[in-house]
């Protein structure tokens, strides 16, 4: 059976709210989606695109414990167990706080433009080597994707690591506050989200709110010429030496007296990048931490991922953890899908190399992304293709960051591209036409003409803002070698 996460009373005590009934099986996690909800989980009718109320029978018909609604909700003949509270989601982030409270665990907490999510999951399995470690298990770095991930942390765990994400200012303050890291990474500030900051230097100040939250950490030594003692640890903020906003985030921890440790190939970095051995399935690095000699492998390629993984062994660091036993994890990273994921798709003659990077994007992921593609060795794969979508809330200065990206199009010697969105065409026809693919004004538009234009030998990266609806012709790519599968299975 599964351990409960919470007893009932428990999280009545925790919402401060009323119970309605009881549930009859242990309650073992939270969903906000019941598409998704596994049995046991509390059901929490949060209403955002869609009022959460509406499928709360629903819930209970997947085998929801319980679920958590408003006061005025209707019970149902077939609802279970209610906690009523005046508002789903702020009840959500009281129990939020409650499990911070009642855990011992410590906290490492994330933010930056590029590379949230793979810091994330590369701190999750380092710390795993360490001990029990609680993060989410998606980008849930939102206003309900925060609270959501510490209501499902377990009380007992060692370490918790939490993405923490914002396109307005004003939202990180709140999150931090919830999570209350000892330790927290701003992997670095880009031009996102311009079009409602108006200046890099706007976006830092917003990414520097996650100081707020910071606290220290009580560390027990055991093993001290054999008598115990009581040290302080925490209250460290790692930021990238390399960033152009560095002085500007430097200036905000030291305010708050934070301890500021700095990560890069810059000469004066605490984690210091000598040697990056760049290669088409990972990187060699070779790195000083504070004077000390450090040596591992990262097993997704690309430089920005090599260069955030040095973030991670900081921050390792920082938790007063043991570097040594963790970083050997970094070895079996893999790119996640949407991010970097790469899959050889077997066609009939041959494959070609997909990397998936349809999730999101925006000028650094872009350039990163690109150059990471360049690194598949031609011998293997001799022709690159790149499908690029509108990278999006870029503001008035839309039209030059795309046009912006030939030289890093240049730089990766991409034979093809296909384009689409009304941004990015100032970069299709920026190219020569004899690396023009096709535009259209949407993914959709360019799906035929990439699909007969594609062959064996080909990389093709795919990358666009979530809105730019990349992942259709990712899915199509992938469909296409099933098909092809199918045809010479058939003897076609």
């Amino acid at each position: 059976m599964t351990e409960a996460l919470w007893t009932w009373q428990e999280l009545v005590d925790a919402a401060d709210g009323t119970a309605d009934g009881a549930p009859s099986t242990p309650i073992t996690g939270f969903s906000i989606d019941t598409r998704s909800l596994l049995p046991g989980e509390v059901f929490v009718a949060l209403s955002d695109q869609r009022d959460g109320h509406d499928f709360v029978t629903n819930a209970f018909e997947s085998g929801a414990a319980a679920a958590i609604v408003s006061n005025e909700y209707e019970r149902k003949p077939s609802d279970g167990a209610l906690l009523r509270v005046s508002d789903p989601l702020e009840g959500l982030r009281a129990i939020a706080r409650a499990a911070r409270a009642r855990t011992n665990a410590r906290i490492v907490a994330v933010t930056g433009s590029v590379g949230k999510t793979g810091t994330k999951e590369a701190l999750r399995a380092a710390l795993s080597l360490l001990g029990p470690t609680h993060a989410a298990e998606k980008s849930f770095n939102n206003h309900w994707g925060v609270p959501l991930t510490l209501a499902r942390m377990p009380a007992n765990v060692r370490y918790g690591v939490f993405e923490i994400g914002m396109n307005h200012a004003g939202e990180i303050t709140p999150l931090t506050k919830l999570v209350r890291p000892h330790v927290a990474i701003i992997t670095t500030v880009e031009p996102v989200h311009l079009e409602y900051f108006g200046s890099v230097e706007g976006i830092a100040d917003a990414k520097a709110e996650i100081f707020v939250g910071l606290e220290k950490y009580e560390r027990e030594e055991f093993d001290v010429g054999g008598e115990k003692g009581t040290s302080y640890g925490g209250y460290t903020a790692i930021l990238n030496r390399d960033n152009a906003q560095y002085e500007r985030l430097a200036r905000s921890a030291a305010l708050r007296g934070i301890e500021i440790v700095s990560f890069g190939s810059h000469p004066e970095a605490d984690m210091r990048a000598d040697v990056l051995e760049l290669g088409p399935t990972g990187t060699n690095v070779s790195a000083v931490l504070k004077g000390r000699r450090i040596e591992y492998r990262v097993g997704a390629p690309g430089a920005h991922i090599a260069q955030n993984s040095l973030a991670v062994v900081a921050a390792i660091d920082a938790l007063g953890a043991s570097v040594d036993r963790a970083i050997p994890a970094l070895a079996g990273l893999t790119a996640p899908k949407g991010r970097g994921e790469r899959t050889a798709i077997g066609l009939k003659d041959g494959a070609i190399l997909l990397i998936d990077e349809s999730y999101n994007a925006n000028p650094a992921s872009m350039r990163s992304a690109l150059a990471a593609m360049a690194g598949v060795p031609r011998d293997e794969f001799p022709r690159r293709i790149a499908v690029l979508g509108d990278m999006l809330e870029l503001g008035e200065q839309s039209g030059s960051l795309h046009e912006g990206l030939k030289d890093s199009v240049d730089a990766a010697e991409v034979d093809l591209v296909f384009a689409c969105g009304p941004n990015m065409k100032g970069l299709f026809t920026a190219l020569p036409a004899a690396r023009r693919g096709e535009w259209a004004p949407a993914s959709q538009g360019i799906l035929a003409s990439l699909m007969s234009t594609v062959r064996a030998g080909d990389v093709v990266m795919v990358k666009g803002s979530l809105g730019s609806r990349m992942a259709l012709l990712v899915d199509a790519l992938l469909q296409k070698g099933q098909e092809d599968r199918v045809g010479l299975a058939s003897g076609n």
